[in-house]
């Protein structure tokens, strides 16, 4: 799947866009696979926005594709595609997890893509 629009991997189900720019969107969301998610980012080249060095460690494991931590504000444009780690559960607020802590917990990998 070649995109010429950027994807980012996230670790929220948030989907950062400018709406001083773009007032209103269309978002697409789409539960994935970690067969799915790791097809697209091996098929495109990818923007880390991964802020937590254990998030990124646990989705390198499991993708078997470097994720780098990357600590970056991003916005999404028309286009653009997000694949977001998202944990189904909350955690304490301040609470930071090991990469180890991370692994019990259960998640989902979600694709976004802002349509145009």
């Amino acid at each position: 799947m070649e995109n010429k629009n950027k994807v980012y991997v996230l670790n929220t189900l948030i989907v950062p866009i400018l709406f001083d720019k773009y007032p209103i969107v269309k978002i697409k969301f789409e539960r994935l696979t970690i067969a799915e998610a790791r097809e697209i980012l091996q098929s495109n080249s990818f923007i880390s926005a991964i802020g937590h060095e254990a998030t990124a460690k646990l989705l390198s494991s499991l993708l078997n594709i470097n994720i780098p931590v990357n600590r970056i504000s991003v916005y999404l444009e028309p286009g653009d595609i997000g694949i977001h780690f998202f944990l189904k559960t909350r955690l304490p607020e301040g609470k930071i997890l090991t990469e180890s802590e991370l692994k019990q917990l259960d998640f989902w990998l979600v694709k976004s893509q802002y349509l145009l």
